[in-house]
């Protein structure tokens, strides 16, 4: 006979391993943007070391630079599923947590794209289920996360906030020393004039998160601080939170910086909706349970958008107005002129000049290639989704 518990972990594993399928064939109707052809390219930090070990093992193609985090992505979410046991009174309710976090907007979009958000994630989970299995920190996880990136100095800092509370000595000389060494090895960026981006800072946490979900997010924040238990969890959530929101009343913040932090607390959110919902005698529920199914709605076009964006274009008049342009057409661009024996071009746009290099189309002077109507062209070539005209591409040869 099969137990509750034991179906709930089989319909887990069902939509882990059928989204992981999804999130592959995603990827390679994605293509290289600027940004990552640098860290494939040229940079030389962990992402880079990351990529180029998979290009090396499978080639230069969309779905070897984005496997690494897709894999991530399900180790973490893995990982939060692992958290989250005993942590719930009923088994639904740990499901539906780890389902919210599996399809986060912010989450999903961080295990698609070559950005460090996704290996932060993953990391802040291993070092908090560790704590969860041994019931200590361990200490050389967090020396270890120094030198991954520059953001951990949020985690270091919610540390010590946490000790400080909970009278832990040792973590809090630690901690406060990883931050400082933080601090001095990546510097803190306050350049610029100063301005307030703090609406900008929250429509981001909404995309991220999806509206409802984050307005109902910040409330679960501000509410177990007050009259909650404040969980390692929470501080961890809470100072990336606040600190982002202050620091965007000057400037302009990364996000990727503190989004990894703040996600990882969406059990407490959970929780405490699940528990404002049962204290309620069933007919009075009724508000709960449909602002339950329009936030679910909501939650889930948005990241159904995010997936399968393409069909947007046939809305736009202008292609580049679409929110993902940055990561489409590149491959298209590229098999065009290879499909056409031209693989050796110079570009006036370096940011596309890079991208195609990718693909395998070096930079060289035997053809000159526009996206934009030039005076002589010798060739035009037409990127076409499902008949509509997008994307123009004029190639001129070089007289030499």
């Amino acid at each position: 006979m099969i137990t509750k518990q034991k179906l709930y972990n089989y319909i887990f594993g069902a939509i882990l391993a059928i989204f992981f399928v999804v999130l592959i064939f995603v990827a390679n109707t994605l293509s290289i943007s600027y940004d990552e052809a640098l860290n494939v390219l040229v940079n030389k930090s962990v992402l880079s070391y990351i990529t180029k070990t998979t290009t090396y093992i499978f080639g230069n193609n969309d779905i070897s630079i984005r496997l690494p985090f897709i894999i991530l992505y399900v180790f973490s979410v893995i990982l939060i599923y692992l958290l989250t046991k005993d942590y719930f009174k009923k088994e639904i309710d740990r499901l539906i947590s780890v389902l919210i976090f599996m399809f986060l907007p912010g989450v999903v979009s961080a295990s698609l794209l070559i950005n460090s958000s996704i290996v932060v994630i993953f990391c802040t989970l291993s070092y908090l289920y560790y704590y969860k299995t041994y019931s200590k920190h361990n200490y050389y996880l967090l020396g270890f996360f120094l030198f991954v990136d520059n953001s951990f100095a949020i985690l270091f800092l919610a540390l010590f906030f946490y000790s400080l509370n909970k009278k832990e000595n040792r973590l809090l000389i630690i901690s406060l020393v990883l931050f400082g060494l933080s601090m001095y090895i990546y510097g803190f960026d306050s350049t610029g004039k100063p301005k307030s981006y703090l609406l900008d800072t929250f429509g981001i946490y909404a995309s991220i998160f999806s509206p409802l979900i984050f307005l109902y997010f910040f409330y679960s924040l501000y509410r177990v601080g007050i009259k909650g238990t404040r969980s390692i969890y929470w501080y961890i959530s809470t100072t990336a939170m606040v600190f982002s929101l202050l620091l965007s009343f000057r400037q302009k913040v990364y996000i990727e910086d503190f989004a990894p932090y703040v996600v990882i607390a969406i059990p407490i959110m959970l929780k405490l909706f699940m528990h404002s919902l049962r204290v309620r005698l069933p007919e009075f529920r009724k508000t709960h349970y449909n602002i339950v199914k329009v936030t679910l709605f909501l939650l889930f076009v948005n990241t159904f958008l995010l997936i399968y964006n393409k069909p947007i274009y046939l809305f736009l008049n202008n292609p580049q107005k679409h929110f993902a342009y940055d990561y489409h057409f590149a491959k298209e661009i590229a098999n065009t002129l290879k499909d056409n024996n031209i693989n050796n071009v110079k570009i006036y746009d370096r940011k596309l000049q890079k991208r195609l290099e990718f693909y395998g189309i070096k930079k060289g002077e035997e053809y000159l290639v526009s996206l934009y109507n030039p005076t002589n062209y010798d060739y035009k070539f037409t990127i076409n989704y499902f008949e509509k005209e997008l994307l123009d591409i004029y190639v001129y040869k070089i007289e030499k």
